[in-house]
């Protein structure tokens, strides 16, 4: 995948992302995931973030929907959290029963195209609050290695 430009945002936890549009996201998710059309990359950022919205919660949650466009925030917050976080793998099959014709290794490509746009966009810092609220294996999902632990 390929690494889309676009404007860095420096978060505090009552700013939000003004210098980041819905339309500069979407064309981040289109140019990471190389998606043919824009209202494709929509569909597919528009369903793997109401799926992440039911996993993050606390402060990254509204720190995180504060960090996004307006429409991401939205489509976040909209979502009721998980009462039990599912792994990196059962998030991608989430995201495959929700996208019609979708298989795991499509969903896997969708999920990391959307969540490995979201750390230039929302930072360093709030991307490891995430990843901290998530069990191991989303780290690579968000364009990260994840270091195992030393035995």
């Amino acid at each position: 995948m390929s690494t889309a430009t676009v404007p860095r945002v420096t978060t505090t936890p009552h700013a939000q992302a003004d210098d980041v549009t819905w339309p500069q996201l979407i064309d981040a998710v289109r140019q990471s995931g190389r998606y043919a059309t824009l209202p494709e990359a929509e569909r597919v950022t528009r369903t793997v973030l109401s799926a992440l919205g039911t996993h993050v919660t606390g402060d990254e949650r509204v720190d995180l929907a504060r960090a996004l466009p307006a429409e991401a925030a939205r489509l976040i917050a909209a979502q009721i959290p998980a009462t039990h976080r599912l792994t990196a793998a059962r998030f991608v099959d989430e995201v495959a029963a929700r996208t019609p014709g979708a298989t795991s290794a499509t969903a896997r490509w969708d999920v990391s195209s959307v969540l490995g746009a979201l750390p230039p966009l929302i930072g360093d810092d709030l991307t490891t609050r995430v990843l901290a609220q998530l069990p191991p294996g989303y780290a690579l999902l968000f364009g990260r290695a994840e270091l195992a632990p030393a035995s």
